[in-house]
């Protein structure tokens, strides 16, 4: 999937949060985003879903060269667009089998029941999760681990186009962030294709997760643009220091 943002302005509650957005990530790229807290990043991620609670007042988010901002939220999912959010909600009264096999359903992929139930518990294996969760009420007692490793799941089953890693390792311990990632990689290697929006405070998740392109925002826009250095760089010299893209630190 190619998505474009160009020329956005967000805001919510009267107050503007993104601030002329631009970005373009092509088919199969993988873009990151770091900053720090308050920056409109976390919003960003719920103004590509399609959140009511934001008002898109200029620009556009084209995606496959169509604009998308009239869109509803099940109406860019079909598209194949895939949030994992950073603290997953919980969905009491319908199991995570159910609500996975909706979602398929929805848009009109019926596998077959069979099918269906051994490709959720192979990929069920493959993060380590406990197959009795799939009955249980959706993220219903989880742990933060297991709701973001069923956020994954759902990635494995749903096979999106173009997928929004919000904090992904926010919640995760070592172990699980190696297994989510281990499996996430594999899934890119499978399908080429799909696009990758990383949202982060951290480099923790990009060693793992390698980005081609990295992206600095602050006050609501992008201000830095580089190649995986660039998260380096911020993680050596910070949010609030001046640095060129290569590296010198300018003395302020």
């Amino acid at each position: 999937m190619n998505l474009e943002i160009k020329n956005l302005f967000v805001e919510t509650d009267n107050k503007e949060i993104l601030n002329d957005f631009n970005l373009k990530i092509n088919e199969g790229e993988i873009h990151a985003i770091m900053g720090p807290n308050g920056v409109g990043k976390s919003t960003l991620s719920k103004v590509l879903m399609g959140y009511p609670d934001y008002s898109v007042t200029k620009g556009d988010i084209i995606v496959d060269n169509n604009s998308i901002k009239s869109l509803e939220i099940n109406e860019r999912s079909k598209l194949g667009i895939f949030l994992v959010y950073q603290n997953p909600i919980s969905i009491d009264g319908v199991t995570t089998s159910e609500l996975i096999k909706a979602s398929i359903d929805t848009k009109g992929e019926y596998k077959g029941l069979y099918k269906y139930v051994l490709e959720l518990e192979t990929n069920t294996d493959k993060l380590d999760m406990d197959k009795e969760m799939l009955h249980r009420g959706f993220n219903v007692g989880f742990s933060g681990g297991e709701r973001k490793k069923n956020e994954i799941l759902q990635i494995l089953m749903l096979k999106p186009k173009f997928i929004i890693l919000d904090e992904l390792d926010s919640g995760l311990d070592v172990d699980s962030l190696k297994i989510v990632s281990s499996v996430l990689n594999d899934y890119l290697k499978e399908n080429p294709k799909t696009s990758v929006l990383i949202i982060t405070h951290y480099t923790r998740i990009l060693d793992y997760i390698k980005p081609e392109f990295v992206h600095m925002m602050k006050d609501g826009k992008i201000v830095k643009d580089g190649d995986f250095s660039l998260a380096k760089l911020i993680e050596k010299y910070g949010y609030n220091q001046s640095f060129d893209i290569e590296g010198n630190y300018n003395h302020e």
